[in-house]
């Protein structure tokens, strides 16, 4: 077996070399493609993000509001409790001006002893629901009586 000197055409020695040119475009072709894919998928990552980022956006937005409320809301508190001095003062007050009452030596009962004059309402908060309280008040204060009745 021996190796001939015989050279062969042209378009067949370049053909081991570069066997198929549609070869090498189908090959750039699924190159770019698979690029294309990846870079498709990065797009909607991106999007995925860009909403996310948008809800978490709404909820910071949100959660301002509520601690501006909470803000509000403490500032009026602060101003609540800043007042009680004032408050317990004035109930000092009104309590200083009330009349000690006497030691019973004259013979009065302890029912009238309890009726010692009271200070001046400091404070009047008119109530809408006052008889509807009172009603409850009284039907709470019944229903106690019926059971310290009954146990006893």
């Amino acid at each position: 077996m021996a190796f001939s000197n015989r050279t062969l055409p042209g378009h067949m020695r370049q053909g081991s070399t570069n066997s198929n040119p549609n070869a090498q475009s189908t090959g750039q072709s699924a190159a770019l493609l698979a690029r294309v894919n990846e870079k498709k998928a990065e797009l909607e990552n991106l999007r995925e993000l860009r909403d996310l980022s948008a809800a978490v956006a709404d909820q910071m937005e949100a959660l301002q509001q509520k601690l501006s409320t909470l803000s509000d809301g403490t500032e009026a508190i602060a101003t609540v409790v800043g007042n009680w001095h004032n408050v317990l003062q004035a109930i000092n007050m009104a309590s200083a001006r009330i009349p000690n009452p006497r030691p019973a030596d004259d013979g009065q009962t302890a029912t009238e002893d309890s009726e010692a004059p009271l200070p001046q309402t400091l404070v009047r908060i008119p109530t809408e629901h006052a008889p509807a309280l009172q009603a409850q008040a009284d039907l709470a204060m019944e229903t106690e009586n019926e059971q310290s009745i009954a146990t006893s």
